[in-house]
């Protein structure tokens, strides 16, 4: 009997090859199951889905959108907008993708399991209409879930909303008491005035400093849980009009920092350099991060801030409202002479007079702006090799450091130095290109 040969005969193997092409390409287009692509974490994220297609996209990433905007996922959908505002969603989020899955994210705002950081989106021109939807909504929803006590102080207010929060806090039984500015207090403008009363009809003690130099701080602690910061005051001017920071912070030992500094200022009466020093916990870990906190004047904030710039070694970048303080300006000039890439953005206002550091370091040729917000640019931030934000009330400025009542952190977390790098970029872009006044 013959033997069967070996080898398939040629047409056999040619309608093979056709049939498994035909197969890969139908594959490869998702006629058999979803189609996705992962974001890699920390880069804008492309979501693929193919046409009538659901699915679960299991991803960590950075979404970037336009403020306010909702993000739509279609068929082959690409996220992306200017100006920048980053949401990091942490832990993993999940975006059901049917053929138009839509997704809406807080604008300005990054979360992690113990943190929430939010910024501001003031608009050229600005408009009543656009008065809604910020930092003052979130700060309300804080408020309301107060059960027991709230301790306030902010230099500067007048949220009506926020005043009534406050006032509706007190009817379920929480404790609220409030320290603040005497400048504030008196101040005859209508809008103080009516966000006081508010407080004073639901006999809310308000505390004033009575002295020059300014209670700058603005933070707000609910049960001895957790902390809202930054250099954001209760103001509807400083919500939609100026470029402004918030961090709400869930962590007892932090709180406890803070009510202990309120209490000097309400209990004890004590304000700027007459507050004794120290707080339970000015060094501390939240979440496996490190954490640094310090208060003006007692804790002489500013060399705690030369501490940490002089060990930058890739890059420093800052936004100032007000930077004159010749020794941290000093230490990032020498940094910026060490090869370390400097680059920052000072408010317009005062930039240009001979007590700003914006000048000298202009004369070292460092990468550094005025701001073009035609309002006011107000952080106080620095930050430094991508991982480590310096930021709170506390302007750049020896006022600040030996008069004022202030408050900082030192947050050494690669994430929440992302958040603030793109508020930074896009402080950055606003002050190469100017809106008109």
């Amino acid at each position: 009997m013959a033997r069967r040969p070996n080898s398939t005969p040629p047409i056999r193997n040619i309608i093979l090859f056709i049939l498994l092409a035909i197969v890969l390409y139908l594959y490869r287009e998702g006629f058999f199951g979803p189609s996705q692509t992962v974001p890699t974490p920390g880069q804008p994220t492309e979501v693929t889905v193919t046409p009538a297609v659901s699915g679960i996209i299991t991803a960590t990433a950075e979404v970037t959108v336009t403020p306010g905007a909702a993000v739509t996922v279609t068929s082959t959908a690409e996220v992306t907008a200017t100006p920048i505002t980053v949401v990091t969603v942490t832990p993993v989020v999940e975006v059901t993708a049917t053929p138009v899955a839509a997704v809406t994210v807080a604008p300005s705002e990054t979360t992690a399991p113990w943190y929430e950081v939010y910024f501001t989106t003031p608009r050229y021109p600005d408009k009543p209409e656009y008065h809604h939807g910020s930092l003052d909504e979130h700060l309300v929803e804080f408020i309301n879930t107060a059960t027991q006590t709230i301790d306030l102080a902010d230099y500067d207010f007048d949220l009506e909303n926020v005043a009534t929060a406050l006032a509706q806090a007190t009817q379920r039984g929480v404790r609220v008491r409030m320290v603040t500015d005497t400048d504030t207090l008196t101040n005859k403008n209508a809008a103080i005035q009516k966000a006081f009363g508010i407080l004073k009809q639901a006999n809310i003690p308000i505390l004033d400093d009575k002295r020059g130099p300014i209670m700058h701080n603005k933070f707000l602690v609910v049960d001895n849980l957790a902390v809202w910061t930054g250099s954001w005051n209760f103001t509807d001017g400083d919500t939609y009009r100026l470029n402004n920071n918030a961090i709400k912070i869930m962590s007892p030992e932090l709180a406890q920092n803070y009510t202990v500094e309120f209490e000097k200022m309400f209990v004890q009466h004590k304000f700027g350099p007459n507050k004794p020093a120290g707080v339970p916990h000015p060094v501390l870990t939240i979440g496996g991060i490190h954490v640094e906190n310090y208060f003006a004047a007692e804790d002489k904030v500013a060399s705690h801030i030369i501490a940490q710039l002089k060990q930058a070694k890739q890059s420093i970048h800052f936004l100032a409202f007000s930077f004159t303080d010749d020794a941290i300006g000093d230490v990032v000039i020498e940094r910026a002479k060490a090869g370390v890439q400097v680059a920052g953005v000072f408010e317009n206002t005062g930039s240009s007079t001979k007590f700003s550091e914006f000048g000298r370091m202009k004369a070292e040729d460092l990468d550094v702006l005025q701001d073009g917000n035609p309002y006011l640019m107000h952080h106080k931030v620095f930050i430094i090799d991508n991982r480590q934000v310096i930021f709170g009330s506390f302007n750049f400025s020896n006022n600040a450091d030996r008069d004022n009542d202030e408050n900082l952190l030192i947050v050494n977390d690669p994430q929440l130095a992302a958040a603030f790098e793109a508020e930074f970029q896009q402080v950055r872009q606003v002050a190469l290109n100017p809106s008109k006044k």
